[in-house]
């Protein structure tokens, strides 16, 4: 079973520079998770063939908003309670798969108070949905968890994304039952980043973060083969992030 996720950009954009068809034809997975679509219901003109599609729309036009498509279809899929299109849940007999778009704390940590309240609440429901049976998250999960994230850590350690506030919602989230697939695999990896600015030719220099993440309940780390990221792939200021198991 192969799952990806990719912080799109915007889905339009991403279609028209064809990188999103080129990708999916080459990686083939059997879920795919999207972030930040900045769609309205109706606006795309496209279907996906072979795919179960489920989509959750911002109020706010050319806004956040998440995606999932899956080869097969769930036995059911909730969205968040969030007006932003943030999260969707999907059950699968053996596991939920949850697709979140986290908050951005933004310029001077604008919303950081929010962004503490979401991770808490976040936090919550996956122990509740764990408790059930056990989860993969993934997603812009829009925090570098520690230096080794980020290629300059120094710098922006009061910026949004590299707060203490939001590395301790991180670390909480983690402690409460969940792996951090990448590392659990590539444990010394570094350089290894999901997201580049636009500006500074970051994407040429590698001066990027790693805020794009597969975490899974602890118990299924026996059936993971790997957790990767496709540093290759354009179209996005992100690159998909792609987890295989059993």
């Amino acid at each position: 079973m192969k799952l990806a996720s990719w912080n799109v950009n915007g889905l339009r954009a991403c279609l028209a520079k064809g990188d999103f068809d080129a990708y999916l034809e080459r990686e083939r997975p059997d879920v795919l998770c999207l972030q930040e679509i900045k769609l309205s219901e109706g606006q795309l003109d496209r279907t996906f063939d072979g795919w179960h599609s489920f989509w959750n729309y911002a109020q706010k036009k050319g806004y956040s908003g998440t995606a999932l498509m899956s080869r097969t279809e769930p036995l059911s899929v909730g969205f968040g309670p969030d007006s932003e299109g943030r999260v969707i849940e999907a059950e699968y007999p053996d596991f939920y798969v949850v697709n979140v778009y986290t908050p951005n704390s933004q310029e001077g940590l604008a919303r950081l108070d929010f962004r503490m309240e979401w991770d808490s609440a976040f936090r919550a429901r996956m122990k509740e949905l764990d408790s059930k049976k056990p989860v993969l998250i993934c997603g812009d999960m829009n925090v570098a968890r520690g230096p080794e994230e980020l290629a300059n850590p120094k710098s922006n350690e009061h910026n949004a994304g590299y707060t203490i506030q939001e590395r301790e919602g991180m670390k909480a989230l983690l402690e409460a039952g969940f792996v951090d697939t990448f590392r659990h695999f590539h444990p010394d990896a570094r350089g290894a980043y999901s997201w580049w600015s636009y500006r500074f030719r970051a994407r040429e220099r590698n001066a990027g973060w790693r805020i794009d993440y597969w975490l899974c309940s602890e118990r299924l780390t026996g059936r993971l083969h790997d957790s990767l990221i496709r540093s290759d792939v354009f179209g996005s200021d992100h690159c998909p992030v792609v987890l295989l198991a059993d």
